[in-house]
């Protein structure tokens, strides 16, 4: 089965850094998208970036772009994503996500509703 892990969340500076890992394994195929949604408490969950497995491509939210990197590890099946400039709008607890790709589109993509599976969150909070 599909498992998604997770990790990397901490207390980090205005300004700071910060890269998260997901760990994915039990795809049986190739063609799936990782995608990294936030929630903060009283707030909906927010799509912050995409990276289709399949053929590389990375998608981002208006509000992380030119700030957060995806990107993965061939090695092992890890999936990360690097954030910089982080400020207190960052402060979410973090989720990775999967879900093949011929089950979602470029607008679907941005929403937690076409993924069948979940990471637990991982919190990240920017404060000084």
């Amino acid at each position: 089965d599909v498992q998604l892990q997770a990790s990397g969340g901490g207390l980090v500076q205005p300004g700071g850094s910060l890269r998260l890992s997901c760990a994915v394994s039990g795809f049986s195929v190739d063609y799936y998208v990782i995608s990294w949604f936030r929630q903060a408490p009283g707030k909906e969950r927010e799509w912050v970036s995409s990276f289709n497995r399949g053929d590389g491509s990375t998608y981002y939210a208006d509000s992380v772009k030119g700030r957060f990197t995806v990107s993965r590890d061939n090695a092992q099946n890890a999936f990360y994503l690097q954030m910089a400039s982080l400020n207190p709008e960052d402060t979410a607890a973090y989720f990775c996500a999967g879900v093949i790709t011929t089950l979602v589109t470029l607008t679907t993509m941005r929403t937690p509703d076409p993924y069948k599976y979940w990471s637990q969150g991982t919190q990240v909070t920017v404060s000084s």
